[in-house]
Parts: structure tokens; C-alpha cells; sequence
């Protein structure tokens, strides 16, 4: 897409999104790991919902570091409010174990001494992190420009032609951060989360649906559409031949695995033939001297 259209195109979600939505202001007296710990809360979720979530967790648990111990069952069970808590858990879980494993401690307070490029990097080798969670800790404990973009947020854009194929698999929206002032950054970035939030939840309802088509009224045929009955049946019939053609596959890589047992009796009357032969030779050869001495005698009559 050319950089006109792309900017025109995301001025209209920052239209219709500011319309629709209420900015919210996030909480700045944070640490930089407790940015990383509620981005892992925040990402496909509501602020309010987040929040709740962050709070419960140092309240429930001594430290970070028994939470990392905690199984991700466990997690899912206190994190429920989010929409997608069994993801949020695991995500937890993996970036404070990285985290520790890295540093032997969860102080990252130095990362804010560093070059901002070079704590990102550090950022981005947590195991765990993920585009929206470096971006959000970029944004609100880091002080530097990028807005945090969810799967929901992403799939917005590439349905209203914001971003191509390649771009949304590549989990990047170009020219975002230059459409928004650095001052505006925080308070767009949370409207444009609640865009994400509402298709992560919802992507068939109505309210989605509308939003999108205000953006972009020539999306209708992009927007995301449940499976029909006939592609599920399509679906099952697949994985059901799937299954029989790998019960084939089983059933005749057993069968070759007798082969070697009839080679092996072919074999053994091939060597109990190689020893009845030469036994026969000797008796031809002895038949062949009887022979020759009675011609020899024969011959001998006459005289």
C-alpha cells in the first residue's frame, strides 16, 4: 500500500476509534518488571479486567518468585477474568522463569540506564514476551514511542486494508507510530486496544462488525465469518480420512516386516541345497571311474 493511503487509511480508525472509545490512563508508578507482569495480563484483555487481575496476583502470592514456581493451572484459575487466561498464565510463567534464569533476580530497573534499542533486544530474548508485551513496556516504562498492537488490533487493520498479508504475518502495522504524536501515544495506544479487545472477543457480533464498516464500508466480504455447518462437516471428513490413510500407513508397514522370515527359510534351503550337491558330483565321479576302468578292460579282452 502506498504511504498516502496507509496514512489516510489509519487517520480514519484513529477517527472512529476516538468516537467510539474512552481513553484510559495507565498506571505509571511501576517497575519495569511489573509493566512486563501486567502487559502479560493486558494483552488480550481490558485494562479494568488487567488491573483486577495484577492486583490479585501480588496480593495472593509472598513474591514474583512464587508466582513463577506456581503451575500455570494454578495461574489460569486466578487470572479467569481475563479473556483469555490459560494463555495469559503461560505467558506469565515463561517471562518471569526467563527472567530469573537470565538475571538471578527480577530487577530490571537497569534496562532504563541502557540504549532503548539495546534493552528491547533484551526485552524481545525473554522467553514469554511478545511484540505487544515489549511494546507496551517500551511505551510505559522505557519512555520511548511504540504502540502496543494485539492480535484483535491486528486483525482490524488487515480486514480494513490498513496492512497486507505479508505485513500482518510479520505482526507489524507500518507507519503507525508516525500517524501518532509521541505525546498522544499512550492515550491512543488504549483505544486502539479496546478496538483489538472487542474483535479478540467478539468477531462476529455486531458491535465489531459496525465499528469496521464505519472505517471501511468496502470490507464487508474481509470481515471475519463463522464456519459453516458444511465446511465443519468438510473438516471432519478430512481429519477422518486422515486418520484411515495413517492406519494404511500402519497397517502396511506392519506387513512388510515378515519378508525377512521367508527369505531367511529360502535361504536355508538354498545352503541345504548347496550341500546336497556336491555330494551327488562324488557319486557321478565315482560312477564316471567304474566306467572308464571297465572300458579299459574291455579293451584289454581281445588281446
Amino acid at each position: 500500500m502506498a504511504s498516502n493511503n496507509r496514512a489516510a487509511q489509519i487517520n480514519k480508525v484513529l477517527k472512529v476509534v476516538k468516537k467510539t472509545y474512552k481513553p484510559v490512563e495507565p498506571v505509571a508508578d511501576r517497575t519495569v518488571l511489573e509493566h512486563l507482569v501486567f502487559a502479560c495480563c493486558l494483552e488480550n484483555s481490558l485494562h479494568e479486567d488487567a488491573e483486577k487481575v495484577f492486583a490479585a496476583l501480588k496480593n495472593d502470592y509472598f513474591d514474583w518468585n512464587e508466582v513463577r514456581v506456581s503451575s500455570v493451572r494454578e495461574l489460569s484459575e486466578l487470572v479467569k477474568p481475563l479473556n483469555d487466561a490459560e494463555e495469559a498464565a503461560t505467558r506469565l510463567k515463561r517471562v518471569l522463569q526467563s527472567v530469573f534464569e537470565t538475571l538471578y533476580s527480577y530487577d530490571l530497573e537497569p534496562l532504563k540506564k541502557q540504549n532503548i534499542g539495546q534493552s528491547i533486544k533484551q526485552l524481545e530474548n525473554f522467553h514469554g514476551t511478545t511484540p505487544f508485551t515489549v511494546s507496551y513496556v517500551t511505551q510505559n516504562g522505557l519512555g520511548g514511542h511504540s504502540i502496543p498492537i494485539n492480535q484483535g488490533l491486528l486483525e482490524a487493520m488487515h480486514v480494513v486494508e490498513v496492512i497486507s498479508d505479508a505485513e500482518a504475518a510479520k505482526r507489524s502495522v507500518p507507519g503507525l507510530e508516525r500517524a501518532i504524536p509521541k505525546t498522544k501515544g499512550t492515550e491512543v495506544g488504549t483505544l486502539l486496544h479496546q478496538l483489538g479487545v472487542e474483535l479478540h472477543r467478539s468477531p462476529y457480533g455486531p458491535t465489531i462488525r459496525k465499528i469496521l464498516l464505519e472505517i471501511d464500508p468496502s470490507c464487508k466480504d474481509r470481515l471475519p465469518k463463522r464456519q459453516t455447518k458444511k465446511a465443519e462437516a468438510a473438516n471432519e471428513k478430512k481429519s477422518a480420512g486422515n486418520s484411515k490413510d495413517e492406519r494404511k500407513k500402519k497397517s502396511s508397514s506392519k506387513e512388510p516386516a515378515a519378508e525377512p522370515v521367508k527369505k531367511k527359510k529360502s535361504s536355508k534351503k538354498a545352503s541345504i541345497a548347496k550341500k546336497a550337491a556336491p555330494k551327488k558330483k562324488k557319486k557321478t565321479a565315482g560312477r564316471v571311474a567304474k566306467k572308464t576302468s571297465n572300458k579299459k578292460l574291455t579293451k584289454k579282452k581281445p588281446r
